[in-house]
């Protein structure tokens, strides 16, 4: 068993811990401010031409399509080395990304066929085209098998009629991956198919964005009978449950390795101004709450750490990781909460202001815990599974 890092990983992770340090903490301020000025807007949080700006220096430094395959362009370094990307682009708050977000690229390279691979996971795999996954409903959020959205056969067409929620970065996306229900009377394995529809698709609309805590502002989005051709079907009719479910599983593994970058930059913190502030005639260090406070921080990261690296590896290995991904889910958003909410404690007053990324970073978190599954339903998948087959062998 062996837990060192492969030395490309960490040649990558140092690249982007560079990066981080020199190219998006200096404009951490600028972001605290538009998310605190936008309102009920929709702004976007990176001005686009420093987006434009940051996304030429990361490619020009090597930083461009980290798992994305050779044969589309990539460097097909793996989810494990993609963790640690993650991780270290949220030691700061700026919202930065790389694209491909791996998510919808894993979904769209285990499905893409024919016109589509050049049509959409090409651009997709360069950074050209934006994509969103259209799957939760206002009667659908956590128990996903319950969307209505439709998809029925007229004339040599898909018909699509429906209303998703909740649908983050829709009115950015070049494409969405949406999820109808094609066979009503099948079981859930089997009613589901996944479409490719393209902004501006006469009867695509998104009338309704819903400003929420933190930096997230999802949307509504409607299909009023948006016609499909055959070539806009993701993957084979009917199948959709299965590679959905696999896309999920990458979503709250990334999930877990922002909450990773996001403590480690509050311990880092934290451990600065122990050392530095003095109260009533001794440095913060030698309080023992305070000591606590790191300890515990310091552990419960690390563990998190270990389960990360362990579902990134058994993806790159192939291996079933559908209990992974719940505990990831779980743990990394709840470890996030407790580790920013020690670090405001610490600072104080400080630590509530705007002054600091920590009261960003608290409202951010917050909503981890409800994206992508709450922790409720993770820990019943967990349960659910243990129970029915007991512990799985090591």
């Amino acid at each position: 068993m062996d837990f060192e890092l492969p030395d490309s990983s960490r040649m990558v992770r140092e690249t982007v811990a560079r990066f981080v340090q020199e190219e998006l903490v200096p404009h951490e301020a600028l972001i605290i401010r538009r998310e605190a000025e936008r309102g009920f807007a929709d702004t976007a949080l990176i001005p686009p031409e420093l987006e434009a700006a940051l996304q030429e220096k990361a490619r020009n430094i090597g930083l461009w399509g980290i798992d994305v395959p050779e044969e589309f362009g990539g460097q097909d370094l793996g989810m494990l080395t993609k963790c640690l990307v993650i991780e270290q682009l949220k030691n700061s708050i700026v919202p930065f990304v790389l694209p491909p977000e791996s998510p919808n690229l894993f979904m769209l390279k285990e499905l893409c066929k024919g016109e589509q691979v050049d049509r959409y996971l090409l651009p997709y795999s360069r950074g050209d085209k934006k994509s969103c996954l259209a799957l939760s409903e206002p009667g659908a959020g956590s128990d996903a098998a319950a969307i209505k959205t439709r998809a029925e056969r007229k004339n040599g067409k898909w018909v699509l009629n429906g209303t998703k929620l909740w649908i983050s970065g829709a009115r950015r996306a070049d494409f969405m991956i949406v999820m109808a229900v094609t066979d009503a009377a099948a079981d859930k394995r089997s009613k589901f198919t996944a479409f490719l529809v393209d902004k501006g698709t006469p009867g695509l609309s998104i009338p309704t964005s819903f400003p929420m805590i933190g930096e997230y502002h999802p949307y509504e989005v409607v299909f009023d009978n948006v016609e499909l051709d055959d070539s806009q079907v993701l993957g084979e009719v009917g199948a959709g449950f299965a590679p959905l479910s696999k896309r999920l599983g990458v979503r709250r593994l990334e999930i877990a390795s922002r909450c990773l970058g996001l403590a480690t930059r509050c311990l880092n913190m934290m451990i600065e101004q122990a050392n530095t502030r003095q109260t009533f005639g001794a440095p913060l260090a030698d309080r023992q709450a305070v000591q606590w406070w790191i300890s515990d921080s310091y552990q419960e990261i690390e563990m998190v750490r270990l389960m990360v690296y362990q579902m990134a590896w058994k993806m790159d290995s192939g291996k079933d990781v559908r209990l992974d991904g719940s505990m990831v889910k779980v743990q990394g958003t709840e470890m996030i909460t407790r580790v920013v909410d020690r670090a405001m404690q610490l600072f104080g007053g400080m630590g509530v202001s705007k002054e600091l990324p920590l009261e960003y970073i608290s409202r951010m978190c917050r909503v981890m815990r409800i994206v992508e599954g709450p922790s409720e339903v993770h820990r019943w998948v967990v349960a659910r599974e243990l129970l029915r087959s007991g512990i799985p062998a090591a």
